[in-house]
């Protein structure tokens, strides 16, 4: 009997001792997956949360962008209408900076630097602005501190670039600045960060006493193509026309894409080349006119030069039927440069007559052409003489600008309108420009301030 009882009372401590065990692994099994879950809310968490400092961080670096442009043509500009459109954008602009500037985590000095300059250049922006638009011109110290805030804001785009350099190299953490401010910037960020918000700082203190398409190449969209001549065609004499533009020695096999209607209509097609590179190429239903063709073939070296693509786009464009263009602006990018051409009429350029040609520079092979702007736009225009002389233009231009070409040309208005202006080329305190001005009223209609590049020429 007492052994009996003994086993009895064996057998339940096992139970117990089961029982327990199975209690403590629910427990740790419990303890564990809530660990992984909350680790992995925390890493999710803390990745949106970067997420979010770098657009905000990406905004900022855009809007100081349009900042810097914007106090540059007011600089320039020597028209009271003119400066306060250029003004009010730079107190827009820095306005809108400092927007996303408070969405990051700025207990870092170097942040706060940034935040002080955006306040102190819309104030002084929205002064300026409110003394031209009272027509009172701006005085020469007026101009010395626009001159000393567009330096300062070069200096800080620049630093911001450099910034956004060890952001995307993984060496600086917005959640480190959150946590460490100006301690874990100093350890992450690269010497050349460390070195340009140093500089910044010092800059500061002296202060506080395509594809690119460039210029007018947002064509005018008009109901009536001008430039658009010709009786409607079918398929088949837009597939010709296509095998006849691009030659049928050099074309393998040519497939129909169907129609499309868009700004202009067009009939698609795919090709084939002998090497096996491919291309599109677009006719216009009305007139079968070339739209838009383009290759795609890799350019490996680049072996002629800028002037030598730009003679042989010129050369391909006479024999396509577009007579007396002009180059205007560039980009180069693998191998490729793209051109930007305008007619001209009686030596005045036509900006809204816009083609774009692709040049290989391995060969001078003509990869592609864009006609859309030409199309809308290209007719033979009734050109007044000017009622302002290029004396008198010149005249109302800035005192300080350094004038080096000129030249008559009709550009396009935002009111979809064309109007004949002079054209002022130049530089002034480091800064490539043009200017243009009214023939008719006088009036400086717009500035372009002008980026030169190994990559090309680009207008802002």
């Amino acid at each position: 009997m007492g052994k009996i009882k003994s086993k009895l009372i064996d057998w339940k401590n096992r139970l117990k001792d089961r029982h327990m065990l199975s209690i403590i692994v629910v427990l740790f099994s419990i303890i564990a997956i809530m660990g992984i879950y909350i680790y992995k809310k925390q890493t999710e968490y803390r990745q949106a949360s970067e997420n979010s400092y770098n657009m905000a961080f990406y905004e900022l670096v855009d809007y100081v962008q349009n900042v810097e442009v914007y106090l540059a043509k007011s600089l320039i500009s020597n028209s009271p209408e003119s400066g306060a459109e250029s003004l009010s954008n730079v107190w827009r602009e820095a306005n809108l900076a400092l927007g996303y500037l408070t969405q990051l985590p700025i207990n870092s000095h170097e942040l706060e630097k940034t935040s002080k300059f955006l306040n102190q250049v819309s104030d002084y922006s929205y002064s300026l602005y409110t003394k031209n638009i009272k027509d009172e011109e701006l005085t020469d110290e007026d101009l010395n501190n626009l001159k000393d805030l567009h330096q300062y804001s070069v200096e800080l785009e620049n630093t911001l670039n450099q910034l956004s350099a060890d952001i995307n190299g993984g060496r600086i953490s917005w959640g480190e600045l959150t946590d460490k401010g100006t301690v874990a910037f100093a350890q992450q960020v690269s010497n050349i960060s460390q070195d340009s918000f140093s500089n910044l700082e010092q800059t500061f203190h002296e202060y506080s006493g395509l594809i690119y398409d460039g210029a007018f190449s947002e064509h005018i969209t008009r109901k009536e193509k001008v430039g658009l001549t010709g009786d409607n065609i079918n398929e088949e004499t837009a597939k010709n026309i296509a095998l006849e533009f691009i030659g049928n020695n050099n074309i393998k096999e040519i497939n129909s894409y169907g129609k499309s209607e868009g700004d202009i209509t067009v009939y698609n097609f795919g090709i084939t080349f002998n090497d096996e590179s491919v291309a599109t190429i677009s006719i216009s239903e009305k007139g079968g006119h070339i739209v838009y063709m383009d290759r795609n073939r890799e350019v490996e070296a680049e072996i002629i030069s800028q002037e030598e693509a730009d003679k042989k786009a010129k050369e391909y464009l006479e024999q396509k039927g577009f007579k007396n263009m002009k180059e205007t602006y560039y980009l180069k990018q693998s191998g490729i440069v793209t051109i930007n051409y305008a007619s001209m009429q009686n030596d005045v350029i036509m900006y809204p007559d816009l083609i774009k040609v692709k040049v290989a520079l391995d060969n001078g092979e003509i990869l592609g052409i864009e006609a859309t702007g030409y199309l809308n736009s290209h007719t033979e225009r009734k050109l007044e003489e000017p009622k302002v002389t290029k004396e008198q233009a010149k005249k109302s231009l800035n005192k300080n600008l350094n004038i080096e070409s000129e030249a008559l040309a009709v550009i396009p208005t935002e009111w979809k309108t064309e109007v004949l202006c002079w054209e002022f080329e130049g530089n002034v305190e480091g800064l490539d420009f043009i200017v243009y001005v009214n023939a008719e009223t006088g009036r400086e209609e717009d500035i372009l301030i002008i980026t030169n590049t190994p990559e090309g020429t680009l207008t802002h």
